[in-house]
């Protein structure tokens, strides 16, 4: 037997309401657990966690092996954590289920920031429940694609948002507080439900969550937020709904893009974290550009990990002796290859409507860990800005100064010949876009302790015979590396 996502939980409220007492949430669990980011927390560790991390047994500690870890309590510890109306309320919803003198839930509870978020268990092999759903049946855990999306996403108030395969319905659920109206849709009558399931624990009433294909459920109505986590594992044999997007793994995230031109509201951005199979003749921004079918929407791609097609091959197989675990292994790499993929890409993509020519922009940076919404927002502005025709105009007649601290790195390449790397990025951002610099640029940035005129910089650049249309060019480009500010 296993939760089935169909029943009312608001009688389990208060039960949450304790959990978020004893500090059951995502910073909490992630110091308890001695882990510097949640997307750290190996499943496979988990006897590790509980003989060094775990030891003292207290609430917070139960909860997390419990709901975290797959865990089985002994009904007097759980007696511990809530009290017997919590305990029967959670016993009824089918959260938790009693077997002799042991208690066990039969979903995992996701802390992301201070929310939390039920779904089934992100370990299948270690859920005791795995029979009772189909493995293509389960329902996508909130796992390290999902943080760094919820962390990307934009949260500013809009009037509709829609989040395609929606799954928990995590990402519907940050949305609906800063929505009118949010929408969820997912092709699995399970997510469906968990996402409901989810929606009532919460009391949101502004959520719609609707069953179908992708964009088939919603008519013609636009959306001022897309948002979605699509399966797109390139996957020799369809197994796991929710992770699997055919050979290629773009059966879904292709037709997401392919619809965003129709149902994206101007002055909307729509946001897709994904992985895409990368090859050195083919430029990601290219192929996304083709299944936006010609439509003038700007493209930002954030590059977060890169895979080897080797290591990802590895990574995915499955097999319980040698034999069949090299084998797999072989399939998956045969199909990596087939589809001409020399690596993986983990990508962010974000997309708006062009209020010109429409760019495509490729930046590489560590994982978010905070909130950065308000950066990529702040991405596509300084993009803007910096093919705006009176920037130069701007420029010459005004001041600039640095926009915060900037974090320098120089590697050199001895040899013949040597060479210097100098790359660059904003100090104490939750995106570290790292950006390369060239000489000048980084002697205009380490000149800019104060606010300086133009005219200043151009005076001295030209003393040292270094044109000003090639000062004003790199301007321009601290401009769009968002290094600096120009004030009028």
């Amino acid at each position: 037997m296993a939760i089935d996502f169909d029943s009312d939980p608001a009688e389990c409220a208060n039960a949450l309401l304790r959990l978020s007492t004893i500090g059951y949430s995502e910073q909490a669990v992630r110091s308890r657990l001695g882990l510097g980011e949640l997307n750290d927390l190996q499943l496979r560790a988990t006897f590790i966690y509980r003989q060094q991390r775990l030891v003292e047994r207290e609430p917070l500690d139960s909860a997390i092996d419990v709901f975290l870890l797959q865990g089985t309590l002994p009904a007097a510890e759980l007696d511990r954590l809530f009290d017997p109306l919590d305990k029967e309320a959670l016993i009824r919803t089918g959260i938790l289920v009693q077997e002799g003198g042991h208690v066990r839930a039969q979903a995992s509870l996701y802390p992301v920031g201070d929310d939390l978020i039920f779904s089934d268990h992100a370990n299948h092999q270690l859920d005791q429940n795995a029979d009772a759903v189909q493995l293509h049946d389960r329902v996508m855990y909130v796992g390290t694609d999902s943080r760094w999306l919820a962390r990307a996403t934009l949260r500013k108030p809009v009037a509709s948002t829609l989040d395609l395969c929606c799954g928990s319905g995590i990402h519907a659920l940050l949305a609906a507080p800063h929505a009118t109206r949010a929408t969820a849709v997912d092709i699995s009558p399970r997510a469906v439900h968990c996402t409901v399931f989810n929606a009532k624990l919460k009391g949101i009433a502004n959520l719609e969550v609707l069953l179908g294909d992708l964009y088939a459920p919603v008519g013609q109505r636009h959306f001022e937020l897309i948002t979605a986590n699509p399966p797109f594992v390139p996957a020799p044999t369809q197994k796991v709904g929710f992770r699997d997007g055919g050979p290629n793994g773009e059966e879904v995230q292709r037709r997401i893009i392919e619809g965003l031109p129709r149902y994206l509201s101007k002055g909307g951005m729509a946001q897709v974290v994904t992985e895409l199979g990368e090859n050195d003749d083919e430029p990601l921004e290219r192929r996304l550009r083709q299944w936006l079918g010609g439509a003038p929407l700007d493209i930002h791609v954030l590059r977060l990990r890169t895979h080897s097609a080797e290591a990802y091959a590895v990574g995915h197989a499955q097999g319980d002796d040698s034999t069949s675990f090299l084998e797999s292994v072989g399939l998956w790499a045969a199909n990596l290859n087939a589809q001409g993929y020399s690596r993986v890409v983990s990508v962010l993509l974000a997309f708006q409507w062009s209020h010109d020519t429409p760019w495509s922009r490729v930046d590489d940076a560590q994982p978010p860990t905070k909130n950065a919404g308000m950066e990529v927002e702040s991405i596509f502005a300084a993009e803007r800005l910096s093919r705006a025709l009176e920037l130069t105009r701007r420029l010459r007649q005004g001041t600039v100064s640095r926009t915060g601290p900037v974090a320098v790195f120089e590697a050199r390449t001895l040899g013949a010949p040597l060479t210097l790397n100098i790359r660059a990025r904003l100090f104490g951002q939750a995106l570290s876009v790292e950006h390369p610099l060239d000489a000048l640029e980084l002697d205009l940035l380490t000149a800019m302790d104060r606010r300086v005129p133009t005219s200043d910089i151009l005076t001295v650049a030209g003393k040292a015979n270094v044109p000003d249309d090639l000062v004003l060019n790199s301007l321009v480009s601290l401009v769009r590396k968002g290094f600096i500010r120009a004030v009028c």
